[in-house]
C-alpha cells in the first residue's frame, strides 16, 4: 500500500470514529439508547404496554462502570438485526443494579431497584431478562422469566437469543445451546 492510500485510509478511519454516534450516557452513568423505553417499572403495567405494542418485556440490568455493559452498547447493541428487534420487537426497560427508583414486581411487592435485582437473583451486569408474554395468575418476575442472559456475549449469540425468545423457543424441547448450533450448522450449510 503506498504512503498516500495509507494516509487516506488512516484519515477516513479517524473521520469514522470520530463521526460515529457514540450510545448517551444519562446522569445515572448508565448508557441510554433511543431503544430503551422510560417507564414506571410497575412489571404488570409494563407487560400489558409491551402486549398491547405486540412487543415482548425485556428487563436490562446495568450498572455504572460495567466494562461489559459498555462493551455491548458498542460492539453488539449497534448490529443492524439486534437494533432493529430491539426497536420493532421488544420494549426495553433498563433496571440499575444498584438503583434506588421504585421497582414493582408481578406479585405487588415495590422495592428499590437494587433490592429487586437481590430478590430476583441477578447479581452481576449486564443482565437480560425475558418476561413471559402475560402477566402471571402469581408469583415474582424472577417465576416467570421465560429467560435470563447473564453476562456479555458476542452478537450471534445475543441475534439468536433475542430471535429464540420471539420464536417461543422456550416453550419447546431444545435447549438454547441446541437451537444455536443447528443454527450455526444451517448458516454453514
Amino acid at each position: 500500500m503506498g504512503i498516500r492510500k495509507l494516509i487516506i485510509t488512516g484519515l477516513t478511519g479517524v473521520f469514522l470514529a470520530v463521526t460515529a454516534q457514540a450510545t448517551p450516557v444519562g446522569e445515572d452513568g448508565l448508557h441510554k439508547p433511543d431503544w430503551l423505553v422510560e417507564t414506571f417499572r410497575d412489571m404488570r403495567d409494563d407487560l400489558e404496554d409491551a402486549q398491547a405494542q405486540g412487543k415482548r418485556l425485556l428487563l436490562m440490568f446495568e450498572q455504572r462502570g460495567c466494562i461489559y455493559c459498555t462493551r455491548m452498547h458498542e460492539n453488539v447493541y449497534p448490529d443492524p438485526e439486534i437494533t432493529r428487534m430491539l426497536t420493532e420487537d421488544f420494549m426495553v426497560v433498563q433496571i440499575n443494579l444498584f438503583g434506588n427508583i421504585p421497582v414493582t414486581d408481578f406479585d405487588g411487592t415495590t422495592l428499590d431497584e437494587r433490592d429487586m435485582a437481590r430478590r430476583w437473583g441477578v447479581v452481576f451486569t449486564p443482565t437480560l431478562v425475558f418476561a413471559p408474554e402475560t402477566v402471571p395468575e402469581s408469583g415474582t418476575m424472577r417465576d416467570a422469566a421465560v429467560m435470563t442472559m447473564p453476562g456479555a456475549f458476542e452478537r450471534g449469540t445475543t441475534r439468536l437469543m433475542l430471535q429464540w425468545v420471539l420464536e417461543k423457543g422456550y416453550e419447546g424441547e431444545e435447549h438454547f445451546q441446541h437451537y444455536v448450533a443447528r443454527m450455526l450448522q444451517a448458516r454453514s450449510d
